[in-house]
C-alpha cells in the first residue's frame, strides 16, 4: 500500500545505516521525474530525489518492467546517465527472468539492497487495482523469479507499493500484493524455507 513516494525516507533510513544501497526496482515507470504541478516530492520522482541525496549505489541499481507512457522522448536517458540498468517490459515478455536475476545478483554483490516494487510492474490483467496501468507488463510468475531471484542478496529492506483495491472489484490485486510481500519477507536474509 500507499505509493511510491514512501521508499524515498525509507531509503534516507537506510542510507543514514548502510551508506548507499543498491536497488531492485520491478515499476511500469522509471519513477525519476522531476517535478509535477510545481511539486519535487511526488510518486513519479523518488529516485530522482535518491540520486541527488547520494543514497543509492547507483552502479548497483536495476529497473525492471519498465514501460507505458512518458513526457519525454528519450524516457530512460536520466536513468541511464545515472549509471541504473534499465530492463523495458519488452525485453521480458514470453521468458523466464532467471537468466536476468543471475546477472542482477551478480551486480548486487554482497554489499546492500533494497527491493522496492510497484504493483504496476505487473500487467493490469493480473493487477489492475492501482493509479497508474500500464498494458504489456509482467506476469505473477516472472514477479516470483524476480523476488524469489533476490534470495541470498543482503537485503535491508523493501516495500510493495501503489496497490489501489478500490479500483480492483475481484481483490485480485490486493491477494498479488500480500503474496509479493510474503515472498520477500522469505528472501531476508536469515529467513529459513522450506
Amino acid at each position: 500500500g500507499g505509493d511510491h513516494t514512501i521508499t524515498y525516507p525509507i531509503l534516507q533510513a537506510l542510507a543514514a545505516k548502510h551508506g548507499p544501497v543498491g536497488l531492485v526496482h520491478v515499476d511500469a515507470h522509471t519513477d525519476t521525474g522531476d517535478t509535477a504541478l510545481g511539486e519535487k516530492i511526488y510518486h513519479g520522482s523518488p529516485f530522482r530525489r535518491c540520486v541527488e541525496q547520494a543514497l543509492l549505489d547507483c552502479g548497483r541499481v536495476v529497473q525492471i518492467g519498465i514501460r507505458g507512457s512518458s513526457y519525454d522522448p528519450e524516457p530512460y536517458k536520466y536513468c541511464q546517465e545515472q549509471g541504473f540498468r534499465v530492463v523495458p517490459a519488452e525485453e521480458c515478455w514470453m521468458k523466464s527472468l532467471e537468466p536476468l536475476m543471475r546477472e542482477v545478483r551478480a551486480q548486487m554483490g554482497d554489499k546492500p539492497v533494497y527491493i522496492s516494487f510497484d504493483i504496476d510492474g505487473l500487467d493490469p490483467a493480473y493487477a489492475p487495482g492501482t493509479g497508474t496501468p500500464e498494458i504489456a507488463g509482467l506476469t505473477p510468475a516472472q514477479a516470483l523469479e524476480i523476488i524469489r531471484g533476490c534470495k541470498g542478496l543482503n537485503i535491508v529492506g523493501c516495500d510493495l507499493v501503489e496497490v489501489a483495491p478500490m479500483y480492483d472489484v475481484s481483490g485480485n490485486t490486493a491477494l498479488l500484493g500480500a503474496n509479493l510481500l510474503f515472498e520477500m519477507l522469505c528472501v531476508l536474509p536469515g529467513v529459513k524455507t522450506l
